[in-house]
């Protein structure tokens, strides 16, 4: 049985380098979401809310493998969607005040009706209430600037800027700031944290 690597295949939009930031359309794509707000290092919701995408996603990857289909595939990295009503709160990193869509790509071939088996299931196992809070939508965002920073979260910001300035040298910026870990940051060295940074252009 091959495995599906849909990092692989969509290399151009998940394995950007981290050395020139680069102009990517990204397509429609299908994602498990769940929204809240405030620090996601001390906000037990956040914590619970990851739980929940990953519980979700790993029940309906193992419901795929044994099912009729018998497909098996990685199951895509946690991304983010962050903002404030209040743009200064970043610059000032008062994180109690960001908003969050913590999210995780669906492959196509896994449908809504199994996706939703799956949220059931990992309610019934684990008694997760947050599962109740999460919705399937497909998320648009077009023209878009991203470019692979390398190391701790609290060291983006000169990153981030390098975006900004491709996107204000070309255009304006759009959408919300985002984010796609690709690192176990559990276990891996946060010297070698791989999150890849992605923001909407007009």
């Amino acid at each position: 049985m091959n495995k599906i690597d849909l990092k692989k295949d969509l290399k151009h939009l998940y394995q950007p380098s981290a050395r020139d930031v680069v102009h990517v359309d990204v397509p429609a794509i299908r994602y498990l979401m769940i929204d809240g707000t405030g620090d996601p290092n001390t906000s037990p919701h956040y914590a619970r809310a990851v739980e929940a995408l990953f519980s979700v996603s790993y029940t309906a990857k193992f419901m795929v493998k044994k099912g009729p289909a018998a497909i098996d595939y990685a199951v895509m990295p946690l991304e983010g969607l962050w903002w404030s009503d209040d743009m200064a709160s970043f610059v000032a990193n008062d994180r109690t005040k960001w908003q969050w869509t913590m999210m995780i790509h669906q492959p196509a071939f896994v449908d809504e009706s199994l996706l939703r088996d799956a949220m059931a299931e990992v309610k019934r196992k684990k008694g997760l209430d947050t599962v109740d809070a999460l919705r399937i939508e497909r998320f648009t965002e077009g023209p878009c600037a991203q470019i692979l920073h390398v190391g701790p979260f609290t060291e983006e910001g000169p990153t981030i800027q390098r975006v900004h300035d491709f996107i204000e040298a070309r255009g304006r910026l759009a959408g919300k700031h985002h984010e796609i870990y690709l690192s176990d940051i559990r276990r891996a060295d946060p010297a070698r944290w791989k999150t890849v940074i992605r923001q909407p252009m007009a």
